[in-house]
């Protein structure tokens, strides 16, 4: 048996909603790369609706750009597609995305050794989307927002 030598170019995507576009390198087969759909992970989520990870592991309303940043930084060969998940009845550009994640190389090996399987990498990214500075600086400010609007104003009352 011969093996098939394949050449694979960079190819650069931009999807909706996301501010820059993505350079990768296609695989040829897709064999190697698994699916990451925001929804598998999501807390907001029952198993009948797409979840599948525990809720008490699941993070709040993942997205796209945070599963990607948390793989990139893990050394994962990753790419964004504009892609929904079937069972997503919400169309707006904040639920949209697909993640591929490479976990085989082409002789059949694993990447990464922590990374064996597609629920190592779900359980992974819920784990690490916490920790993102994202998430971290936006509930530290919200609190001194929300009690700026109150107090200060009378009400008038109607003279006879």
């Amino acid at each position: 048996m011969t093996a098939a030598v394949v050449k694979t170019e960079p190819i650069c995507v931009s999807a909706p909603g996301f501010s820059s576009a993505y350079c990768y390198t296609k695989p040829s087969p897709a064999k190697q790369f698994i699916c990451v759909y925001p929804i598998y992970i999501n807390s907001k989520k029952t198993l009948a609706e797409g979840r599948r990870i525990p809720t008490e592991k699941a993070v709040e309303n993942p997205s796209c750009a945070e599963i990607r940043d948390v793989l990139t930084a893990a050394g994962m060969n990753v790419y964004v597609e504009n892609k929904m998940h079937p069972r997503e009845w919400n169309r707006d550009v904040q639920f949209r995305g697909r993640v591929r994640v490479q976990l085989k190389q082409t002789d059949g090996s694993l990447c990464q050794d922590k990374f064996r399987s597609r629920k190592d990498v779900m359980f992974y990214v819920a784990e690490m989307i916490p920790k993102l500075k994202t998430r971290t600086q936006k509930s530290g400010g919200s609190d001194s927002s929300a009690q700026q609007g109150e107090g200060g104003k009378k009400s008038k009352k109607k003279k006879k």
